[in-house]
């Protein structure tokens, strides 16, 4: 199998593991997942779908962009890096978050802006990365 080959394998992979993840949600979360993740590709239409440690997420210029997941109670993004916490901390206020977890409860709207704008913010960090 040629690399171009394997690696149109992998995709198609990786896009059936998140598929079947999605599908495997109840509805209430399959719908929030389903906003999270394109709100993620509108904000970084360069990122590659990913699935890796059970969850569904993107990766940028081969470096995990973002995962996200779903919860009975919520949907989470992660990592969110002490970089993202402090450019975020006024909007983040009110959710609920671990050392590099946001949680959004299913209970409320998603916030489509802020998650685009982590996601810019986690492209903004692997760029600086690369340089």
């Amino acid at each position: 199998m040629t690399q171009r080959v394997a690696a149109t394998h992998d995709l198609a992979q990786k896009k059936r593991q998140v598929q079947g993840y999605l599908a495997a949600q109840p509805p209430k979360t399959r719908a929030a997942l389903r906003v999270i993740r394109g709100a993620i590709r509108a904000a970084a239409p360069r990122a590659v779908e990913h699935f890796s440690y059970g969850i569904p997420g993107f990766t940028l210029d081969g470096r995990t962009l973002i995962w996200y997941a779903g919860w009975k109670q919520h949907v989470s993004l992660y990592p969110m890096t002490a970089a993202i916490k402090r450019t975020f901390a006024r909007e983040l206020d009110g959710y609920e978050m671990s050392k590099g977890t946001v949680r959004f409860a299913l209970s409320e709207r998603i916030p489509i802006p802020l998650v685009k704008r982590i996601a810019k913010a986690r492209a903004a960090e692997i760029r600086q990365l690369h340089s």
